[in-house]
Parts: C-alpha cells; structure tokens; sequence
C-alpha cells in the first residue's frame, strides 16, 4: 500500500473525524430522562386542566371577537401559571369576519328550512335574502368543467362527502371543495354557494363551517354549509327533476381589520438559549362549539409538555418555546406572521411541530431532518415506541398546520399523527366541546410532546435547520 505523507493522512483523519462527529445523537442520560418524563406524564392531568380551563373560562374564540382578547389574557396567565420563565406576545394583524345569523330553505318544489352555516369570508345576502335555482355538481372538478352560462345568477352545490379515515385524509378534498369551490362559483357568475359539510357525522343536523378562499370582497358571493342529512335532503328534491330553488340569508361580512396576538411561553435553555424546541397549537376556535378539539387540545398539549420539562430538576440544554398562534382558522394568519417575523433565525430552530388535529392518540410519527439526524431520529422513535407510536423513516414532516410556515422556511420539523377517525364528526361544528376530549389519550399525546420536546432538546447536534433546507419536501400532514 502507498504511504500516505503525514500531512495528508493528518488530513485524512481529521476529515473522517469531522464526518463522524457531524452525526446528531442523544446522550443516554437525556434518553433515560425522556423516559421518565413520557412515564410521568401518562399519570399527570395538567394537559386536561388546561382544556377545561381555556374551553369553560373562555369558550369559543373566535379570531377578532371580545373572546379573542380574553383567550389571549387567559393564555399569558396560564403559562406563569405553569412557570415559564418568558411569556410575551408577537402582533397579528388580520381582516375581521364576523357572524351575526343565517338561515336556509327550500322555497321550491317542497318548501322546508334547512340547516346551515355561513363560511368564513362570505359576505352576506342582500336584505330579504338570496333566492335562487340551485345547480347541482357532484365534485369540485365536476363545477370546474362547468360551462358558466349553466352556473350564472344560480345557486351551485357541490355534494362530495368525506369517509372516516384514521389519518383524515379525505378532509384534503373536503376544504377545497369550502375553500376553492366558491371562488370557482363566483368566477362563472354563480350568485351564492352551497357545500355539503366537510364532515363525516351522517347522522348530525348540524352544519361544519370553515374559512373559503375569498381574499378580494368585491368578487365574493354568499357560501354557506348544509349539514349532512339537509345535504341529503336538497339532493332528494333535486332528483324528481324539477327546478329546486333555496333561499339563503345570511348576515356576516367582513368587519374592518383587527390586531391579536401570538402568545408565546418559554422555559429557557440552561447552555444554549437562543436555539428553541418550538411546539404549540392555535389559540383561536371557531364561535360554534367552545373549540376544545379544535384547538385547545393542542395549546393544551404543548403547555402542558413545557411545564413537565420545566418541573425537571435541571433545566433544557435548549429552549423549549411553546406558541398558542392566532387566526389560524381564517387563514393561518398567526403562523405566517411568526414565520415572516423569524425567518432570519430559522437556523437557531432545532426542531419543531404544532398539534391540531384533537386529542386522539398519536399513531405515526415522521420527519423531515438531515440525513445525519435520522440516529438520534431512531432514538425518539424507541422511546415513543410503548406508547403506539410507529415511526415512518420514509415519509417528510410537516410541522403541523401553524409550523408548517417556519418548516417552509427551513426548519427542521415532525409530524405527529392523530388518530382522527372521530375527529371530522366534531371539527368546526357545535359539538367541538370539552366531553370529545378523553384524559387518557390527552396524556399520550403530553407524553409524547414533552419526550421528543426534551430529547430534541438534549441532543448532541442538529437536526438540520437552515434557510430553504427542505424547499423540496413534500410533506403530507
């Protein structure tokens, strides 16, 4: 074999020393760690008190509303409460759509009311109402395709009806038929919008509502949401054939602009402060139920992981960085603004994902890190493992809803998936209130927030965090 000379070799071996160490694991202490905390909040109730607390003290919290500001007192107390050690908020500021009622029904061949819910951004009828023919499409390529002389002056409904999925896959359709579909039916000359409801309750007359996609009010029409057996009823009178015509009134509309707040709490990093675990939910709920699926178990989950960690002996390495986000639900106007405001430190992010899918137990977990974090990646996933949660190597994370927008900036981020097989029976109607929340499932998914909060944390090197580092991810949430 050809000897090297000494200063290649030296060369050499400092090389393959650096590749070695550029490996992202966890120390075995912070492992054994994790696991105590994953343990000890199987049989803590602080996620539950929190739950109840926001959804009985506050209720529903809709984005600019008198309850907006009292979610927003409520979560700075909370989190001092807990005993983080930073607590402070980041200015939102978002146009204001507000509900004051709605009414629907069949004025023709069988007059009858029907049970809906405006959408949010829709504006309202003109006083007296709309009346109008209604044009039935079975899918949202079906309005698509759609030649506009049969849409112009009518009422066009779209039918799609989601199934119960454990992963809730079928919602990806079911918003764009909310969000997309109006604006297609407005662009055709339609004069107002009906879906059936982006759920999977059969059996529940109540409406789901839900943002559109309507950003300029000049070219907005009045959407709304039927529930379910009213969705079947329309399609029933429309089958006989005859010319099916629905009133709709609805008094909402866009009220001005208002500035919330994300609210935001931290148990600082004993060795590296400036580098931040971020975890957290959205703050805000739609007015119908008292938002305790959606979203207070995730502000729920998140605070209470960041107390367990806090009540440790010895603080983090790192910054755990919990945010309760502002109007996600009109338009993840909370995330995006975090993200614009934070961009620039996305570096200092180690590791992040948000909580919004309920309170179901979590399943599956992914990632989207560096190829030389997948070990300390694998050393998560064992300790998670006792708690039903299978690690999906191959599949991106996204960050869940609100940090997806830091994850499209760079950040390295999980997700952590729910079982939602119930999830879209509740979401974003009346019946999203605190009896859908189980303890005991509450307490998996706090065991596994404050365990891979903690690890990531602890861990000896990054996980791969940098300004576009995932542009190409395709993650799936």
């Amino acid at each position: 074999m050809r000897r090297l000379p000494f200063t290649l070799l030296a060369a050499s071996l400092l090389l393959a020393s650096g590749i070695a160490s550029a490996a992202t694991t966890i120390p075995a202490t912070a492992v054994k760690t994790a696991e105590q905390l994953r343990d000890r909040a199987l049989h803590d109730d602080t996620g539950y008190r929190i739950v109840a607390s926001l959804t009985t003290e506050v209720g529903a919290r809709m984005a600019g509303s008198e309850a907006d500001r009292r979610a927003r007192d409520w979560a700075v107390a909370k989190f001092r409460a807990l005993g983080y050690d930073k607590v402070y908020t980041e200015a939102v500021t978002y146009p204001k759509w507000v509900r004051r009622s709605e009414r629907a029904a069949i004025v023709a061949p069988f007059p009858q009311p029907l049970v809906v819910t405006a959408l949010g951004y829709s504006p309202g009828t003109s006083a007296g109402g709309l009346s109008a023919q209604v044009v039935k499409f079975d899918s949202l390529d079906a309005l698509k395709a759609a030649d506009p002389a049969s849409v112009k002056g009518r009422i066009v409904y779209v039918g799609y009806r989601m199934q119960r999925a454990k992963d809730g896959h079928g919602y990806g359709m079911g918003s764009a038929v909310r969000t997309a579909g109006p604006v297609i039916a407005a662009a055709k000359g339609a004069a107002g919008y009906l879906l059936r409801s982006a759920g999977t309750d059969a059996h529940q007359r109540i409406a789901h509502t839900g943002v559109t996609g309507f950003r300029d009010p000049a070219k907005a029409i009045p959407a709304a949401a039927l529930s379910n057996p009213d969705a079947d009823q329309l399609e029933r009178a429309l089958a006989y054939g005859k010319p099916v015509t629905v009133k709709l009134d609805l008094d909402c509309g866009l009220d001005g602009e208002y500035t919330g707040a994300n609210v935001i709490g931290e148990i600082t990093g004993g060795k590296h402060p400036e580098q931040v675990v971020a975890i957290g939910g959205h703050l805000d709920s739609w007015d119908l139920g008292t938002g305790a699926i959606d979203d207070g178990a995730g502000v729920a989950i998140a605070m209470a992981a960041g107390k367990l960690i806090g009540d440790l002996p010895q603080r983090p390495d790192r910054t755990i960085r919990v945010i309760a986000f502002a109007n996600e639900e009109m338009g993840l106007w909370g995330s995006r603004a975090y993200a614009d405001k934070h961009a620039a430190e996305v570096s200092q992010f180690q590791l992040g994902t948000d909580s919004d899918f309920g309170a179901g137990p979590i399943w599956r977990m992914s990632a989207s890190v560096k190829p030389d974090a997948r070990a300390a990646m694998a050393q998560i996933a064992k300790v998670l493992a006792p708690l039903g949660v299978a690690y999906d190597a191959k599949r991106p994370g996204g960050g869940g809803s609100d940090l997806s927008q830091m994850h499209a900036k760079g950040m390295a981020a999980l997700s952590l998936t729910q079982d939602g097989t119930k999830y879209f029976d509740w979401h974003h109607t009346a019946n999203d209130t605190l009896d859908k929340v189980d303890p005991q499932e509450l307490a998996q998914n706090v065991a596994v927030y404050a365990a891979f909060s903690y690890m990531a944390a602890q861990a000896d090197g990054d996980f791969g965090s940098a300004p576009g580092a995932f542009a190409k991810d395709d993650a799936d949430e």
